[in-house]
């Protein structure tokens, strides 16, 4: 609900508008203007008695927002979300981050190579995959804890801030300790209970959009964690499902600017599960970046051919740099750095 109050409202009335709204339970966010104050209620809006809030003198307008989403909508946060990952900034209109590393942490000596790599190439931030979840209850799982540390060691090594994705609420104190970014992977993203757990935490949440999801149904997925008082959410678009065979997923390209119009959250793509094949995830990266994400989450592995699990969308760090410096002239044309 949107409450628009007279210019010359007196600053006590509008102090008592905002108590009135408090007391009610609902949450108020104030958008001061030159020539008017804006209210943006979050909450059970229905408790509001829109006839009895226009009969009061220094109330100009009440509207409802039709979108269900109030703390991811723009119209209260103008400003872009910038998100502070390990000192890194992702999100506004200039740096745009690129985060490389392989699906699965395979050890600690292949981890922390593949880390070095990506810092060589032009990296800011270290992905792997310690807990996996699989299509499959016969393939590789993940090393867990293990692989947690070692990412942690690879952090140390390099200075990189760490990725990995979290799949179940009772290891999240071992995230927190551990993991600077906290992925919730495509399938859970609707999984409401981990959501709620996420929003209790300080920690920055990379959301990834679910395989049949809606734009609307993501960003709902993120005022989950929102309304629960943790505002660093960064949206990840990886593709969805749709009839087509020939690569592994389809990617939305054109939920970038949507993205951008509705909310101030800090998006980036992931052209490697997008498309399933390292061919096309240079050329889907610079159309990323032209597009105007935020960042890229791109896998990397010295020997995709061995890999544990997807190699066959997994860059060689040698191509993963040759993408990096063409995207950064791609970046430029749009006036950001990389």
């Amino acid at each position: 609900m949107i409450i628009t109050c007279k210019k010359d409202a007196p600053q006590s009335e509008v102090d008592k508008i905002v108590h009135s709204f408090e007391s009610q339970g609902l949450q108020v966010n104030i958008i001061h203007g030159a020539n008017y104050n804006v209210f943006g209620i979050v909450g059970d809006t229905h408790v509001v008695d829109e006839k009895r809030l226009m009969s009061n003198p220094w109330v100009e307008n009440v509207t409802r927002v039709a979108a269900p989403y109030k703390k991811v909508n723009r119209f209260f946060h103008p400003e872009d979300t910038i998100v502070d990952v390990g000192g890194i900034k992702v999100g506004g209109k200039e740096k745009i981050v690129v985060i490389g590393g392989p699906c699965s942490v395979e050890g600690l000596d292949m981890v922390c190579s593949v880390a070095e790599e990506v810092k060589a190439a032009g990296g800011c931030m270290l992905r792997g995959g310690a807990y996996k979840p699989r299509t499959s209850p016969y393939a590789f799982q993940g090393m867990g804890t293990e692989g947690i540390l070692a990412m942690a060691e690879a952090r140390k090594r390099t200075g990189m801030p760490i990725v990995s994705e979290i799949m179940s609420a009772d290891k999240i104190d071992e995230f927190v300790e551990h993991v600077d970014l906290l992925q919730v992977g495509a399938r859970n993203m609707q999984n409401f209970d981990l959501l709620k757990a996420l929003g209790k935490i300080n920690k920055p949440i990379l959301l990834k959009r679910g395989l049949s999801n809606t734009i609307e149904e993501w960003l709902m997925s993120a005022e989950y964690i929102m309304a629960g008082g943790n505002e660093n959410v960064i949206l990840c678009e990886r593709g969805i499902r749709t009839f087509e065979k020939y690569t592994r997923n389809t990617l939305d390209l054109s939920v970038v600017p949507i993205v951008k119009k509705k909310t101030h959250l800090p998006i980036i793509i992931d052209p490697s599960h997008a498309t399933g094949n390292w061919e096309l995830v240079e050329s889907m990266s610079l159309a990323a970046i032209a597009a105007g994400a935020d960042g890229l989450i791109v896998e990397v592995h010295p020997n995709p051919e061995e890999a544990w699990s997807d190699g066959a969308q997994s860059l060689k760090p040698k191509k993963f740099k040759e993408m990096i410096d063409k995207a950064r002239v791609i970046a430029n044309v749009v006036g950001r750095d990389l």
